[in-house]
């Protein structure tokens, strides 16, 4: 499925709806550092937001108020990107895919897997490309850790944690910590949406799930504390923690298995690389981080007494996502992210959530 491919030689027009967070720190700048792709029009109302994309992007960008405009203009546009609040992905996605336009959506994609089957169902129907992004799929930890074991060095994963943690004590407000069930908030639809993904694609479909979801913050309205247990149907275990209350930051990466195991501390760099401006068109080392940070990999001792040896790792790569996008497209290569696969880690959230409120493993 591809939907518009444009003319050989001609950028793909490429309409991106929201610039808040998602909108003006990732998709605009990956999309405009991707050959094959032209950032057209940007959907916000917001005069300072457009302020801010103009200064970036020139006068090439023009703006519209609404999502409206961008489908009485279809036969004009190749894609579309919807970077806004959770809530709207349903329906602008179906929108577009109406529209006759095919679509890259923010994770999540919805907030039950069945409305992702029904998307991925009109897609299909349609014949147009229903992406996601899932941009940590390209994060440097997790390319290492691919790398890793498709050459063996681990032996046979018996357990794999991950987590993305922080340490925010006071609740930051808007519709992402909203109590608002409609908002699609917290963090087991946020952070979780990346480290369920991440777990699925490595070791594949879940066959039970076991979570607990706090809320700890004074004034906090939805999750800030959650832990996942995945048991995998091939038997691997994956204990997934995200949080906005940890004091200590754990590895970010700790996986075990018969022959060896890899840690890795430290977050991806190019997220703050991207919020400060830095932009993989213009940095020549676009996604490496300093041979200090790098992970370990041995059996029998800590990394952080020297034990093991240190993993180089490899560079991150956000710029992959759209470069693959702008190849399906074009040339009908494989969609980046499926919606499918976006059902298959909403199945898991779904089961993390009806866990945590009876105390009890749910299975697939």
């Amino acid at each position: 499925m591809t939907g518009t491919t444009g003319t050989t030689g001609t950028p793909l027009r490429v309409a991106l709806i929201g610039y808040g967070l998602a909108g003006s720190v990732f998709h605009a700048p990956l999309i405009a550092a991707t050959e094959g792709l032209a950032l057209d029009t940007i959907v916000t109302s917001n005069p300072e937001r457009q302020e801010q994309a103009r200064a970036e992007f020139g006068d090439g960008v023009s703006f519209a108020a609404t999502p409206e405009e961008l489908w009485a203009r279809a036969d004009e546009l190749d894609l579309i990107v919807i970077a806004s609040p959770n809530k709207t992905h349903v329906p602008l996605a179906t929108a577009a895919l109406k529209a006759g336009l095919p679509v890259v959506v923010d994770k999540p994609l919805a907030g039950t897997a069945a409305e992702a089957r029904e998307m991925a169902a009109l897609a299909e129907e349609r014949g147009l490309l229903l992406s996601v992004f899932q941009n940590r799929r390209w994060d440097n930890d997790f390319l290492t850790l691919r790398k890793l074991l498709d050459e063996g060095e681990l032996g046979d994963v018996w357990r794999f944690e991950s987590r993305f943690e922080r340490w925010r004590p006071q609740p930051k407000g808007g519709w992402r910590e909203s109590g608002d069930p409609a908002e699609i908030g917290g963090l087991l639809y946020d952070l979780g949406s990346h480290v369920v993904d991440q777990a699925l694609v490595l070791f594949g479909p879940a066959a039970s799930v076991y979570a607990e979801t706090d809320v700890r913050r004074p004034g906090a309205q939805t999750d800030d504390d959650t832990f996942i247990a995945i048991t995998h149907t091939n038997g691997v275990r994956s204990h997934l923690y995200v949080s906005a209350t940890t004091a200590q930051l754990g590895p970010r990466l700790r996986v075990l298995g018969s022959q060896a195991g890899y840690v890795k501390y430290g977050l991806d760099p190019q997220e703050a690389d991207l919020r400060e401006g830095k932009r993989p068109d213009t940095t020549a080392e676009w996604g490496v981080e300093p041979e200090s940070l790098w992970g370990r990999v041995g059996s029998g001792e800590s990394p952080l007494t020297g034990g093991g040896r240190p993993e180089p790792t490899l560079p991150g790569a956000y710029p992959a996502y759209y470069a693959a996008i702008a190849a399906a497209l074009r040339d009908g290569a494989p969609n980046p992210v499926t919606a499918q696969e976006a059902a298959a880690a909403l199945d898991v959230l779904e089961a993390a959530r009806r866990s945590a409120a009876e105390g009890k493993a749910v299975s697939l």
